[in-house]
């Protein structure tokens, strides 16, 4: 069974009814218990990143979030739930993040006329890496991003994808059964259910 962490941030419905549209069974939830008993985990996230942050803490769920990566089982990170796996974010201020990832969250240069603030709609992935999850789809297929910030990974082995915006940024990661994307596949289309469906029915992508 496939938790979704229920803080009250993210498409929930939309993710679980994706992975139902693959056949995967999915359960939102903020019940320790459920999440620990999962095989595979998502985390998701939309708005701002300090008070995705603040909302977790306030739901007793960033402790609950944290173990679950550090479990060994496959756990995703959907736009601001990527977001949350590094250690800061600079949006708005300073906030802290679960400290999964080494790197940083920082804004897009909002007087690059490439790079119209925020990003949204449909751009291309690169992959720069190859496993059972990049297999999925073709690098340079097209997935719908919503964000005005970006994570800018310490370590370069972190990088899964890259994505143009006025410049080359991280567009998912992974390290280890840890994995973070920064668009949506729940509204990615076939796309996005090719990606979810090959990270879950992987045990370690």
């Amino acid at each position: 069974m496939i938790a979704i962490i229920d803080y009250g941030v993210g498409n929930l419905r939309s993710v679980q009814k994706a992975f139902e549209a693959i056949g995967q069974q999915a359960e939102v939830t903020s019940d320790k218990a459920v999440i620990e008993a999962a095989s595979h985990v998502v985390l998701p996230g939309v708005g701002a990143f300090g008070a995705a942050a603040a909302t977790l803490r306030s739901h007793g769920l960033e402790d609950v979030a944290r173990a679950a990566a550090l479990s060994g089982r496959p756990f995703l990170g959907i736009c601001v739930g990527m977001q949350l796996l590094f250690d800061v974010s600079f949006e708005y201020g300073e906030h802290a993040g679960l400290g999964l990832l080494p790197g940083s969250v920082v804004s897009f240069d909002t007087t690059n006329p490439q790079a119209k603030v925020p990003q949204i709609g449909w751009n291309a992935i690169e992959w720069k890496q190859q496993n059972t999850l990049t297999a999925a789809v073709p690098s340079g297929s097209m997935a719908y991003f919503v964000h005005s910030f970006y994570c800018k990974p310490l370590e370069s082995s972190d990088v899964l994808a890259t994505t143009l915006h006025g410049i080359g940024y991280a567009s998912a990661v992974q390290r280890g059964n840890i994995t973070g994307v920064q668009f949506h596949p729940e509204k990615s289309g076939d796309v996005g259910l090719a990606l979810i469906r090959a990270w879950a029915e992987s045990a370690n992508v």
